[in-house]
């Protein structure tokens, strides 16, 4: 399969992406505090194997080696996300010296390589203490966000530009509140709808923030959206289809492009959201960028006995699937950066997080061979050029991830990294991925030096 890179802007961002938890360890250094994480994954039974970020990918004293690693790729920006525990770790009130100054650092390193910073500020990690007091569903947390993202744009501001406010809200409210599979652990519907509205709340503050701090900000959100099919035509999954789209899709794209909580899933919740004068209007803050996360698609039928929305994952036989059980569509990819292009009139896209997890084999020699994640990376490329080529306004791409990590509830045993990591020895080792996106990103510098 080939790539059209000629579809794509010469000024395109080739990243990479991570998130805080998932691989700086040093959890009890230099001040920083507990998170929800922390909390879950050493809760007996919460992870795969009792795994947790203690250490990981042991990033907080290693980030120069990783930095290196992105000049190899040829990565010219990188997602990080700043973990709120270590940069405020009473969740308000003073911030951490140390922690800012890992950050500041980081930033200064990134850009000395030549290497354009995109910060995320939230990617799951809350203060335990704040959920102590409530978490999400109470409305302090999303004032005590937009204060915390004043304190990292006041010290990284200078040299960013580039800033999401929330990694996929999604994951957080349905997963973290509704199903009980990712911290804090809640399995209550009041809960997490309260804590979707918040968090969306929490954007349009935290974006303001941004704004005052950082006049030529450029802000964004990052979410996870799926193509949702109807597992047959019967009237009845074709509705399941439009509840899960709802769900997924339209209950995080909708409020932030200001159409407010779509009617029929307020209806379907049946939670009164927790709504004051001027909150929609605050969550509808203009996007100067829209990110978006992709992995797998969703094929549903209707489920009246289950939990809201009311639906069953369908098992579709035949179909290439992923080490994480995930379905590969690479053409979806491609569907949602058109309906966030034509539905939806983003301004700029990004394609945030994609990447796939598969076993990986060691060879005598070192070197790590994977067909199968090379073949998912190029066809997802193919696919995002098809978009641009098409007129989405995609300005770049942030493989997931850089690094194998902790992958949350699934521990250490699905990698999703372009860069293989020992973890009894935290050796890195670029896989054969990896080398095939220098490659790509190689061949796109090519031609567009030579075009301009």
């Amino acid at each position: 399969m080939t790539i059209d890179l000629d579809a794509l802007p010469h000024d395109f961002l080739w990243g990479t992406a991570t998130s805080a938890y998932q691989i700086e360890g040093a959890v009890a250094e230099d001040g920083r505090a507990p998170s929800i994480w922390d909390t879950f994954s050493h809760t007996p039974g919460k992870t795969a194997g009792g795994d947790h970020g203690d250490v990981a990918c042991d990033h907080y004293h290693r980030w120069r080696e990783d930095i290196a690693l992105m000049r190899r790729l040829g990565a010219n920006a990188y997602r990080l996300s700043v973990a709120w525990p270590r940069v405020v770790p009473g969740g308000d009130g003073p911030p951490n010296p140390k922690g800012l100054d890992f950050y500041d650092e980081l930033v200064d390193g990134l850009l000395a390589a030549g290497i354009t910073p995109s910060v995320t500020l939230y990617h799951w990690d809350l203060p335990q203490v704040l959920q102590d007091r409530g978490g999400w569903p109470e409305r302090d947390t999303a004032e005590h966000f937009a204060a915390y993202a004043a304190v990292v744009a006041d010290r990284l501001g200078d040299r960013v530009r580039h800033w999401a406010t929330l990694n996929e809200p999604l994951c957080s409210a349905w997963i973290g509140h509704l199903e009980g599979l990712m911290a804090p652990g809640l399995t209550d519907l009041t809960a997490a709808v309260r804590a979707s509205y918040h968090l969306l709340l929490g954007h349009g503050l935290a974006a303001q923030a941004l704004r005052a701090a950082v006049p030529d900000a450029e802000v964004g959100i990052v979410n996870n959206l799926s193509t949702v099919h109807a597992a047959s035509d019967r009237p009845e999954d074709v509705a399941a289809a439009r509840r899960m789209d709802g769900h997924t899709n339209r209950w995080w794209l909708d409020p932030v492009h200001g159409r407010g909580f779509p009617a029929d899933m307020r209806e379907l919740y049946g939670v009164d959201l927790p709504e004051q004068p001027g909150d929609l209007e605050t969550i509808a803050a203009p996007l100067d960028w829209l990110g978006l996360n992709y992995y797998f698609p969703q094929t549903v039928a209707d489920d009246p006995d289950g939990p809201a929305p009311y639906v069953r994952s369908v098992r579709r036989s035949g179909v290439p699937r992923t080490g994480m059980d995930w379905e590969v569509d690479a053409s979806g990819i491609e569907t949602l950066l058109m309906r966030l292009t034509d539905d939806y009139g983003a301004r700029r896209l990004y394609v945030t997080e994609n990447g796939s997890a598969y076993p990986d084999v060691v060879r005598p020699d070192g070197t790590i061979d994977d067909p199968e994640r090379q073949e998912y990376l190029v066809g997802h490329l193919a696919a995002c050029a098809s978009a641009a080529r098409r007129g989405a306004p995609l300005a770049g791409y942030f493989a997931w991830s850089l690094l194998d990590n902790f992958e949350w509830a699934y521990g250490y045993d699905k990698r999703f990294g372009l860069v293989h990591v020992d973890y009894r020895t935290q050796a890195r080792t670029i896989k054969g991925t990896g080398h095939r996106y220098a490659d790509i990103i190689r061949s796109h510098r090519d031609r567009a030096a030579k075009a301009a």
